[in-house]
């Protein structure tokens, strides 16, 4: 045997070694979603996680992890590794009202997680099946009042935006409507279409198909001003319940103690895609307002919305079924 060329051999293989170690596909990024798919934060984190990939160059996978309003997937993402390679999409439930509902979280929202950036915000549709006996706020509410037990309405869970909205109406209206939690959106308006429930306050983003197909009707949005989406359909406040205005909001977290540099990258890249016209404009379809935003601004946003949502449940008695 030729020993000289046995260490050559031996010398290259080690020096390839590095070459091969940098040829290494990235590891994913997983991007924790407190909802099973179908619903707004599930089509959102999709949305986001695929521009987000195509800036690092590597894949961005989305985990559902449903469950407890939210606080199942929560309690992942704040025990994950503060390496950039594990994300959570938040929104209210999580980091603002589920403090002031559930007895016991096991984590928590301020000091668990570090805040990236708010991401959008949306009105939803109040939507009945069409066997309900009104085709105006006004007239669901006299329905609603003169028929204690005659209607139910769903939501995607516990302290979910359409159980949070719902909640709103029933204090501000008066009216004695039952609360049905679901597994997410999909399962609650397959309930709303098959006549199970009787009505939903829903996303724009799933509402509008069965709005357009006729298979619901809507009879108000919550927004400020009326969605671009449903021009001839009025607002809360116009129908007759002039204080009421709700929106939904989404934003990504990472795990307490992501390096500033890790943090502020992320940042960029997230503002990248939330002000990107392709973004936009597919916010603009699905009735979604992009609202990208700093660490800081999110950090104060999610500490008004949690201060705000204290005195909702406070007031309106909302409570977990």
């Amino acid at each position: 045997m030729n020993i000289t060329l046995t260490r050559r051999a031996a010398l290259a293989g080690a020096l390839a070694l590095p070459s091969l170690a940098r040829a290494q596909p990235a590891r994913p990024v997983r991007l924790i979603v407190p909802y099973p798919p179908g619903g707004i934060t599930d089509l959102v984190a999709r949305r986001v996680a695929a521009a987000l990939g195509t800036l690092q160059g590597r894949a961005f996978v989305v985990d559902n992890r449903p469950g407890a309003g939210g606080n199942l997937g929560a309690e992942i993402a704040a025990h994950a590794a503060p390496d950039g390679n594990t994300l959570y999409m938040g929104f209210a439930g999580t980091h603002a009202m589920n403090v002031s509902l559930y007895p016991k979280l096991n984590y928590d929202p301020v000091a668990d997680f570090t805040p990236l950036s708010l991401l959008i915000e949306s009105p939803l549709a109040l939507t009945v099946h069409p066997s309900v006996p009104a085709k105006t706020l006004a007239e669901l509410t006299a329905y609603a009042k003169a028929n204690p037990e005659a209607l139910a309405f769903g939501s995607s869970g516990n302290g979910g935006a359409s159980h949070r909205a719902l909640e709103l109406y029933k204090a501000a209206a008066g009216v004695p409507i039952l609360h049905v939690p679901y597994r997410g959106a999909a399962a609650a308006n397959t309930d709303l279409l098959g006549g199970k429930i009787q009505g939903m306050f829903d996303t724009l983003i799933t509402a509008m198909p069965n709005i357009s197909a006729g298979a619901v009707r809507a009879l108000a949005v919550t927004g400020r001003g009326r969605a671009a989406l449903l021009p001839d359909v009025p607002t809360m406040a116009e129908a007759g319940l002039p204080d009421y205005s709700f929106y939904t909001w989404l934003g990504l977290l990472a795990p307490a103690g992501l390096p500033a540099a890790e943090r502020d990258r992320l940042v960029a890249q997230i503002g990248q895609v939330m002000r990107d016209p392709a973004m936009a404009a597919w916010c603009a379809e699905n009735g979604l307002e992009p609202r990208p935003s700093s660490p800081d601004e999110f950090a104060a946003y999610m500490a008004d919305e949690t201060e705000r949502f204290a005195r909702f449940v406070k007031e309106t008695g909302m409570r977990i079924e």
